[in-house]
């Protein structure tokens, strides 16, 4: 089992913000082995492909589905509490979907553009730190 520093806990917490974020947003990111389209059609496609396998990946991991949807509607502090506890006891899953929201970090690098809110990409940059 893996150990957790409080800042990789805070890291899981701010990137479980991310999830939720995208399930209720619409992001574009390109699929991990093809290099991206930066046309705003293929930013749009790459993310829409990310939030359906993130979305996907969830309604699969009831646990996991469970903690995001609510932290949506919970105190920041609450909600990172909550995750943090989560992702602490299922590390696999933690993995599992950092490598789904991996694509998003490498259309903007790629692009070089903003495919985040500010709040969304502070979150995702934390998740993705691990």
């Amino acid at each position: 089992m893996m150990n957790f520093s409080g800042m990789t806990l805070r890291r899981h917490a701010a990137g479980c913000g991310l999830l939720a974020g995208l399930a209720a947003s619409v992001i574009a990111a390109p699929t991990a082995s093809a290099a991206p389209d930066c046309s705003a059609a293929g930013v749009a496609n790459t993310v829409s492909s990310v939030t359906g396998s993130a979305n996907q990946y969830l309604s699969s991991h009831p646990g996991a589905n469970t903690i995001v949807t609510a932290a949506r509607n919970e105190p920041r502090p609450q909600a990172e509490s909550d995750l943090r506890g989560y992702f602490t006891a299922h590390p696999q899953e933690y993995v599992e979907l950092r490598g789904i929201l991996a694509p998003i970090g490498d259309t903007q690098q790629q692009c070089n553009t903003t495919v985040l809110s500010p709040d969304l990409e502070s979150a995702y940059n934390e998740f993705m730190a691990g």
